[in-house]
């Protein structure tokens, strides 16, 4: 008979207004953009719901996001850590993190672990999460929601050109944090 899966699920703080804002705005200056630019040279279209094309048009480019965004969970599943953000899933064991030098840190006070160049993913106001360049240098894979504080996951294996850490904004850090202490103590017996 096989072994039941343990699964925890850490909940996530729910998405700023501030990033829901930034998305209608794009998409408000895409339907200006259609409707104010149109072509001088162009033919009058021939068909009377020609208004409609613009506007579905411009909100497909907006309801993507906004269907990715919905896609944010982190969970532990038999020793394995498992963050899902957007089209992104990284799917780590708990052994690859040093948690000797894991902490929980706000990043308004330590800027230096700061995103500053999104190299895959969003980076919204209040909602980052993907992978980043940080303003030390080094590359992580972060999943952060609002400005609360971030727990900071440093990987053993981390080579050049990979991500050294993993940064994720889960409404209790601390849990996630014992949750993964308590994994390797586990595997340690």
């Amino acid at each position: 008979m096989k072994k039941p899966h343990a699964v925890h699920e850490f909940a996530l703080p729910p998405i700023p207004p501030r990033a829901w804002w930034v998305l209608v705005a794009i998409w408000l200056v895409l339907l200006a953009m259609a409707w104010l630019r149109p072509d001088p040279h162009a033919a009058p279209p021939t068909y009377g719901w020609s208004w409609v094309v613009p506007i579905f048009g411009c909100a497909l480019v907006v309801v993507g996001p906004l269907v990715w965004m919905q896609r944010r969970r982190i969970t532990l599943v038999d020793g394995t850590l498992v963050i899902e953000a957007g089209m992104q899933t990284r799917k780590l064991d708990a052994a690859a993190f040093d948690l000797e030098h894991a902490r929980i840190v706000d990043l308004d006070e330590h800027t230096e672990y700061g995103p500053l160049l999104k190299l895959m993913g969003v980076g919204l106001p209040g909602l980052r999460y993907g992978s980043f360049l940080l303003r030390n240098r080094r590359r992580a894979f972060c999943l952060l929601i609002g400005d609360d504080k971030t727990l900071m996951l440093p990987l053993h294996a981390a080579g050049k050109g990979k991500e050294s850490l993993v940064l994720l904004g889960p409404a209790r850090p601390q849990a996630l944090l014992e949750a993964l202490r308590e994994e390797q103590a586990r595997r340690a017996r």
